[in-house]
């Protein structure tokens, strides 16, 4: 498939594409025209997103795991979720959730995330009319397990991805990672251009749990679900308009709160687990305006020039005080609120769950700019500049 031909499968709709066998014209696409970013640059062409089967409430999960604390039933009850999609461990005879060991977690891990990440990647493609046979590099994303062969490897082959595609593994840097992954494809499209890049983020966050009494356990396993989430990212010279146009990138580690956030190995249980420190959210929040001034930097834009606010779904209380600290209102980040209520944190993957409910709503109009924020250990946050 031609970039042209991707380009214009994306600006149709589910409609348009099912029929696109015989038709003899398609939609004019639009072309990136003044202001920070005009020119060809390199364009997110189309999001897929992808859960497991199996999903629960907060409520389910307390009854699943027998949790009867009213501590820590009080921290599952007042996340904010409503739902998660998990993968969780087989039942013993006794009916009882069974504990894994950290190899059983290990090859969950592979067989879940490759299972999801072609699933997202399949939805991505089927967005903008795309085949695996076109995908040019792929770059995957992921902290819950550590592989080697990596995820990219395991999906070329799934796939049936050209065995000559360019790859790429970020692997354990958190959940800012999947815009850290994003700078890498964009690279690559910019100077690859008419040629396909595919980003795929893959967390099977049910796979990297310790399962006790302890808060620090408690909190993370109220917050995390499974899911994974690709994004086909091209560079041509005409682009549909709803097609955000990718502008710059900009980070802000946070050296003092390095041990904020933590996945190291727990000598107790065997295995590996998450830690976060409850001061997170402040951290975080209070650097975001820094983060963004950083990003805005030369453009010749202010942030009162940002209409559309993508963040990651890091919890109910990380996306206040980022959202506070702003200066934003609570629908600016309704997609992100939507996200965490309907599948809590999904690590990587969340911010494209939330960009992708952005790119199909009717409110974003050509010329609008938004930005992009991921957060993670580092402590680190990430910003992206986009434009429709």
């Amino acid at each position: 498939m031609t970039a042209g031909e991707i380009v214009n499968a994306a600006g149709d709709s589910e409609e348009d594409r099912r029929g696109r066998s015989g038709r003899s014209g398609r939609p004019r696409a639009s072309t990136a025209a003044g202001g920070p970013g005009a020119g060809i640059l390199p364009v997110i062409a189309g999001i897929g997103t992808k859960v497991p089967a199996d999903s629960y409430t907060q409520r389910d999960i307390l009854d699943e795991f027998d949790i009867s604390d009213p501590r820590v039933r009080s921290v599952f009850l007042n996340s904010g979720i409503e739902r998660r999609y998990l993968g969780l461990s087989r039942r013993g005879s006794d009916g009882a959730r069974q504990a894994e060991s950290q190899g059983e977690l290990l090859r969950r891990h592979a067989a879940q995330g490759v299972s999801l990440g072609r699933g997202a990647i399949e939805a991505c493609l089927q967005e903008v009319g795309a085949s695996p046979s076109d995908v040019r590099y792929l770059c995957c994303v992921t902290s819950t397990g550590f592989l080697t062969p990596g995820l990219s490897a395991r999906l070329i082959k799934e796939m049936g991805i050209p065995p000559d595609c360019a790859r790429l593994d970020v692997v354990g840097m958190g959940c800012n990672a999947g815009l850290n992954g994003l700078t890498a494809v964009t690279g690559w499209s910019a100077r690859h251009p008419g040629e396909l890049g595919v980003l795929a983020c893959i967390e099977v966050c049910s796979a990297a749990y310790v399962v006790d009494s302890s808060m620090r356990a408690s909190v993370v396993n109220s917050l995390f679900g499974d899911g994974a989430a690709a994004v086909s990212v091209l560079t041509a010279p005409a682009r549909s308009p709803r097609q955000p146009a990718l502008l710059g990138f900009a980070s802000r580690l946070i050296p003092e709160a390095i041990d904020a956030m933590r996945f190291d190995w727990d000598d107790t249980h065997g295995k590996f687990s998450f830690f976060l420190d409850p001061e997170v959210p402040y951290i975080l929040g209070a650097q975001a305006k820094q983060a963004v001034s950083g990003l805005l930097s030369g453009t010749g834009l202010r942030q009162s020039d940002i209409g559309h606010w993508v963040i990651h779904a890091g919890g109910k209380k990380v996306i206040d005080s980022v959202r506070i600290n702003l200066g934003l209102a609570r629908h600016d980040v309704r997609h992100t609120i939507r996200v965490l209520r309907d599948y809590g944190n999904l690590s990587s993957a969340s911010f494209l769950f939330s960009l992708e409910r952005l790119m199909h709503e009717a409110t974003v109009a050509a010329g609008d700019y938004g930005v992009v924020m991921t957060m993670g250990p580092g402590s680190t946050i990430e910003a992206a500049l986009i434009r429709w």
